[in-house]
C-alpha cells in the first residue's frame, strides 16, 4: 500500500499510511498575530480530518489552539510533555484525546506506531515561560517509516535518534527574513538528508506565512527555499527522490523497505 503525503502549507501535512491519517502541526489560519498567509489557499474543510494529530513544539505557528479546535471529537492529539501546563488553552480541547509525550515514547494508532524523537529547537511557549517542554520530531511507522522533523537544527546524533526512515518531511525555511538557531535552511536540510538517507523527501515550512509589512525584506527567503533544497539535495543526497509540492498537492510513494 503506498504512503500518501499532502502538504497544506507551513509545517502542516497529512500522512496517510496503513489506512491511518496523521496530521502534523495543524495550522489553518489566514492570519496569526503578525503573520499573514501569502501563498496557497486555506486548506479545505476536510483537511482537519485525522486519526491522530502531532504537535512538534509549543510555538504558536505549530501549536495553534484554534486550529486544534477544528479536529473531530475523539481525535488523538500528541503534544510535548508539559504542554498542558505551559499552554492553558489546551485544557479547552476536551473533545480530543490528548497525550503528552517525550523522546522515545511510542504511541500505537491503528496499524501504525508514532515514536517521538528529539529536535534541536527552543521548546518554550514564546514569549513567556521557561523551557518546560521538549521540542520533538516524530517517526510514523507503518508501511513506511516517515520522519516529520517539526522545527529543528542539524545535530550530530540526528541519524541515530531518528533511525532508518524511508520518507523525510524536512523544514527548509521559516516565516521571516532571518532564521535563528535551531532551524534548518535549504543547505542544512540537504545535509540532514545526506545523514538520514531516506528514499524520498518533501520540503516543508517555507513559502506560506510572512510578517505583515515586510514583503520587500529579503523576499528570496520566502520564495526560494523549496527550489534551493531541490538543487542542494541533488548535490548532497543524489539517491533521494525530492518531491517539491505546491500547497494542497499530494504525492503517493510506493516504498519498499
Amino acid at each position: 500500500m503506498p504512503v500518501e503525503i499532502t502538504w497544506w502549507g507551513h509545517a502542516t501535512c497529512t500522512v496517510e499510511d496503513s489506512n491511518v491519517r496523521v496530521l502534523t502541526d495543524p495550522l489553518f489560519a489566514r492570519r496569526l498575530a503578525h503573520l499573514r498567509r501569502r501563498r496557497g489557499a486555506l486548506p479545505p474543510p476536510g483537511a482537519p480530518h485525522a486519526d491522530v494529530a502531532l504537535v512538534s513544539h509549543l510555538h504558536a505557528d505549530h501549536l495553534h489552539v484554534p486550529s486544534l479546535m477544528r479536529l473531530a471529537p475523539g481525535t488523538r492529539l500528541l503534544v510535548p510533555r508539559g504542554a498542558r501546563r505551559a499552554v492553558p488553552g489546551l485544557r479547552r480541547l476536551t473533545h480530543l484525546r490528548v497525550s503528552e509525550v517525550a523522546p522515545g515514547d511510542e504511541t500505537p494508532v491503528g496499524d501504525i506506531v508514532v515514536r517521538a524523537v528529539p529536535a534541536l529547537h527552543d521548546g518554550r511557549r514564546l514569549p513567556f515561560g521557561p523551557h518546560r517542554s521538549p521540542a520533538l520530531g516524530y517517526v510514523i511507522a507503518g508501511e513506511a517509516r516517515t520522519y516529520f522533523a517539526g522545527d529543528t537544527g542539524l545535530f550530530d546524533e540526528m541519524a541515530k535518534e531518528v533511525g532508518p526512515v524511508e520518507v523525510a518531511l524536512l523544514p527548509v525555511g521559516g516565516w521571516g527574513p532571518y532564521l535563528g538557531e535551531g532551524h534548518l535552511d535549504a543547505g542544512r536540510a540537504a545535509r540532514a538528508l545526506e545523514r538520514l538517507a531516506p528514499h524520498s523527501a518533501v520540503p516543508v515550512h517555507y513559502g506560506t506565512y510572512w510578517p505583515i509589512g515586510m514583503d520587500a525584506v529579503r523576499p528570496h527567503e520566502f520564495h526560494a527555499p523549496g527550489d534551493e533544497f531541490v538543487r542542494l539535495a541533488a548535490r548532497h543526497a543524489p539517491s533521494v527522490a525530492v518531491h517539491r509540492l505546491g500547497h494542497g498537492e499530494s504525492v503517493r510513494l510506493k516504498v519498499a523497505r
